[in-house]
């Protein structure tokens, strides 16, 4: 596999990183960066008050973000193929499709989140999706014409 030829996975994985980065500032940072990014004054006020929720909360995000990223990298051929690869691109690409698509239905699940939150963040999941989902068409469209099954 030739990374060089497959932008899509790498820009797919380095969204993933750079959200992932972001997840941890506001574990690090508190209230003000929940805040920023549109997670609810509940979220911010229980971050201000030391309790656990938002960290936890936070932290599942950023080792799933960082989880995928890693994939995206074993896909483009940057890293070492992952076990499962193409199963969990697969599955990646969907969930941050769904999740672009069905943030109508997620709304009133979270009411603390802001409209502004839910247009962005929805946004950027069919945006990074939308990467996963070429990469992936052009990775496999390269290895099925490398091994003669395209």
């Amino acid at each position: 596999m030739d990374s060089a030829r497959n932008n899509y996975l790498l820009a797919a994985a380095t969204c993933c990183f750079v959200f992932a980065l972001a997840h941890l500032g506001c574990i690090v940072f508190g209230g003000d960066w929940y805040r920023f990014f549109g997670a609810g004054e509940q979220m911010a006020l229980m971050a201000e008050q030391g309790l656990w929720y938002p960290t936890i909360v936070t932290s599942i995000i950023v080792l799933v973000l960082l989880a995928w990223a890693f994939y995206g990298l074993s896909g483009a051929g940057a890293i070492k193929r992952l076990p499962l690869t193409k199963l969990a691109l697969m599955l990646i690409t969907g969930i941050f499709l769904l999740r672009g698509v069905l943030f109508i239905w997620l709304m009133p699940l979270f009411p603390e989140n802001s409209l502004t939150f839910w247009l962005i963040s929805s946004g950027t999941c069919l945006f990074i999706g939308g990467l996963f989902a070429v990469g992936c068409w052009q990775q496999w469209a390269v290895l099925g014409k490398v091994t003669g099954q395209a």
